[in-house]
């Protein structure tokens, strides 16, 4: 008992006494909130988009028109811009995202960003009852390790997390992995893309995007500190590259898979991403005991594996 107590009475010594939040920051906890519910239902929106697109070209192609291919191997972005459901899925995205950078301005990203993962149990409701699928136990339990795993790995990688100056040799790091990644994501969609499931796709988004986000970060730390140079243009021109890139992955999802899953890749493997570079390149675990590396290593892995039964035993998989 005494060994315990002292065990803990160590842990509570080694987290900041600065998270407390003032009032102004705990705004940040509803406007977070709120863009989880954008997020969900915008990504709800742009399913049917593409869903509406997809349900056209098998038509055109049953009819002796154009061959909608073996697979959704390839997105008509011109026939998505075209979709009105798809548009306003688009912009509800954009407030999203707009209210989530409003958060993050608000409040430590210790307390808005493992908010982003309630979008998660918002669209797999949401979709649940406008198809008329019921959520099993095996779903149910890959939600709850999906939204436990990244809510204990942010938070814990956010209390030790440390702001630092982003040298341009970091910069570079960040940008040299992210031309492997869109290599290899490239040599992916051109050798497998007829055989590329929701899966794959909304893993290669979550990749991308964390990479957006942490360009992003770079972009704002550098500028908002005076610094306007070379590096931020080509972090600059990363942001771009890693969008649409990321934004096509997502339309080929959305095209083979449920909302739920688009959205457990986004609220899942984007932040871990995110985070992983922050520890490895940007040196922000340096203050980081050991039993929270542990912690959010266990709590990473979790949150992968919920992302691996989602999609292992959702029922519009199943067909």
């Amino acid at each position: 008992m005494h060994f315990s107590l002292h065990a803990v009475m160590s842990i509570q010594d080694q987290i900041p006494d600065d998270i407390s939040l003032n009032p102004l920051q705990a705004l940040g906890i509803p406007i977070a909130l709120v863009g989880a519910v954008f997020l969900s239902v915008g990504t709800q929106m742009q399913h049917r988009g593409v869903e509406v697109v997809e349900r056209d070209r098998t038509a055109t192609a049953a009819e002796g028109g154009r061959s909608s291919s073996d697979g959704p191997d390839s997105v008509p972005i011109v026939q998505l811009v075209r979709s009105p459901m798809w548009v306003v899925g688009t912009a509800v995205l954009g407030i999203a995202v707009l209210m989530q950078l409003w958060a993050l301005a608000l409040a430590p990203l210790l307390v808005v960003q493992p908010l982003g993962a309630i979008a998660l149990v918002v669209t797999a409701v949401l979709n649940s009852r406008l198809n008329g699928h019921k959520l099993g136990a095996g779903t149910l339990r890959a939600i709850f390790w999906c939204i436990g795993g990244i809510g204990l790995f942010v938070t814990v990688a956010a209390l030790f997390a440390v702001e630092r100056e982003i040298s341009n040799q970091q910069a570079l790091t960040v940008l040299t992995l992210l031309l492997v990644v869109l290599v290899a994501v490239s040599v992916l969609w051109l050798k497998w893309r007829s055989r590329i499931n929701a899966f794959v796709s909304i893993i290669a988004a979550g990749v991308l995007y964390g990479f957006l986000v942490t360009l992003m970060k770079v972009v704002i730390h550098r500028v908002t500190h005076g610094t306007i140079d070379w590096a931020v243009v080509l972090c600059g021109l990363g942001v771009v590259a890693a969008l649409l890139v990321g934004l096509y992955f997502v339309q080929l999802a959305h095209a083979s898979g449920p909302p739920d899953l688009v959205i457990a890749g986004l609220t899942v493997i984007d932040p871990l991403v995110a985070v992983m570079i922050g520890v490895t390149v940007l040196g922000e675990a340096s203050a980081t005991p050991v039993w929270a590396i542990i912690v959010f290593t266990a709590a990473g892995a979790g949150a992968v594996f919920g992302v691996f039964q989602l999609a292992k035993h959702h029922p519009q998989l199943k067909s």
